[in-house]
């Protein structure tokens, strides 16, 4: 049953909430998060991406990085940029883009509930990438990024949020990019106390965004654990930053491919050889082809766009694996036609979010050497619980959130 623990939130003033707000630090690359960062010191990229505030050159993983982390952390908790909140709180958090409107409750996790599996993954991390958040949360002492979890929804859990969400936010500002931010103090004892004994009867939550993140916060607790042998597990180290959401309000968006070319083959070959695994037809409309349901692909080669339906017989639809979109792909056509073996290393693959929109796909082929593109039909969020409750991980790359948790909203600071 998931384990969930009310803290004393380190956040910004109202005033300065939209100026701190900034996107996650692995969505972004260092010169992007200079760009963003440029003149506003207020902006969490000088504590998620400090590298910002140093020589362009500098490897981001040295600990003159890290130093810098710890440095900027501090000098925003010392001017006010950050306060911590009097007492533990849940917060409530809302997001809208569009019609997708999610509310998410901010909590702390317990990493034995990660350690334990209650808490289950859909995605295998990199070590270089659990080793640069681990010592970027242990270098300042806190969980500064929230993790992105999701439950099937509990009915009492709607009705406790619904109601909440009806004061006056706490926070409350729309984002360059057009989505909006919303976020409430839950501060009353008695639904504190409701909230935590309900997600006491969920059995399990599952990650959605931030495998290193959490990876990142099970390292270090264990890493402390060792150092401090008479540890109770009510020290804040054994817990972490999570926003966590119901299942039915999450939006995923399609995670296309391009590859650099045919693997050797013409047009004409590598045609007749995608067609006797999938039905080919010719796309007529000028805009860039979406596809419409599972099993069905767009692909854009020489200037034109095509419709692959996957042919049945080729894989076990019964499988949480192999049913996957991106796993007919990958198993029947970027491996066997055009070599692309292992899509986590390979050079000549790439991934093109769905946020992009699919005219950046058209954009990849004709304008910077790639040879053919493939747009996906969304992976749902009913096929990721599908396959983290069988134990299994995803394909690279199979799922992309929007909109994004927004980071310096709120800190899960050890110092309490």
């Amino acid at each position: 049953m998931a384990i969930i623990r009310p803290f004393p939130g380190l956040r910004p003033p109202k005033e300065l909430a939209s100026k701190v707000a900034s996107l996650p630090y692995d969505v972004i690359n260092s010169e992007e998060a200079r760009q963003l960062a440029k003149g506003n010191p207020y902006s969490f990229l000088h504590v998620t991406r400090p590298e910002i505030d140093l020589d362009p050159k500098i490897d981001i993983h040295s600990e003159e990085v890290y130093a810098k982390a710890t440095e900027n952390f501090n000098a925003f908790i010392k001017n006010g940029t950050l306060k911590k909140d009097p007492k533990p709180y849940y917060y409530l958090y809302e997001q809208t883009m569009g019609r997708v409107v999610q509310v998410g409750l901010v909590v702390t996790a317990a990493v034995d509930d990660y350690q334990k599996e209650v808490i289950k993954k859909h995605e295998l991390t990199r070590k270089d990438k659990e080793e640069d958040r681990t010592r970027h949360v242990e270098a300042t002492n806190g969980n500064n990024e929230p993790v992105f979890y999701t439950y099937r929804a509990k009915p009492e859990i709607d009705t406790i949020v619904s109601a909440w969400i009806k004061k006056t936010p706490e926070y409350d500002f729309t984002a360059d990019d057009g989505i909006r931010h919303r976020f409430w103090v839950v501060d009353d004892p008695a639904t504190i106390d409701t909230l935590t004994k309900l997600f006491a009867q969920i059995p399990t939550l599952y990650v959605s965004d931030g495998h290193h993140r959490s990876a990142a916060a099970s390292n270090l607790c264990t890493k402390l654990r060792k150092q401090n042998p008479n540890y109770t597990g009510q020290e804040p180290f054994n817990y972490f930053l999570t926003v966590i959401f119901p299942h039915n309000q999450l939006f995923i968006m399609d995670y296309n491919r391009i590859v650099k070319d045919l693997n050797g083959m013409t047009t004409d070959a590598f045609m007749k050889k995608v067609s006797e695994k999938f039905d080919i037809r010719k796309y007529d409309k000028p805009e860039p082809y979406k596809p419409q349901k599972k099993h069905e692909f767009g692909m854009y080669l020489d200037k034109t766009w095509y419709v692959l339906t996957a042919k049945t017989g080729f894989y076990n639809e019964n499988d949480p694996i192999d049913s996957l979109d991106v796993q007919i792909l990958q198993n029947h056509l970027l491996s066997p036609l055009l070599g692309i073996n292992d899509p986590r290393t390979d050079k000549r693959i790439d991934f093109v979010g769905g946020i992009r929109g699919l005219k950046e796909l058209e954009r990849r082929v004709d304008e910077t050497g790639f040879k053919v593109a493939f747009s996906m039909f969304a992976t749902s969020i009913e096929d990721l619980i599908r396959v983290a409750d069988a134990g299994k991980i995803m394909p690279p790359k199979s799922t992309w959130f929007e909109p994004k948790l927004r980071s310096g909203l709120i800190v899960h600071w050890f110092n309490y």
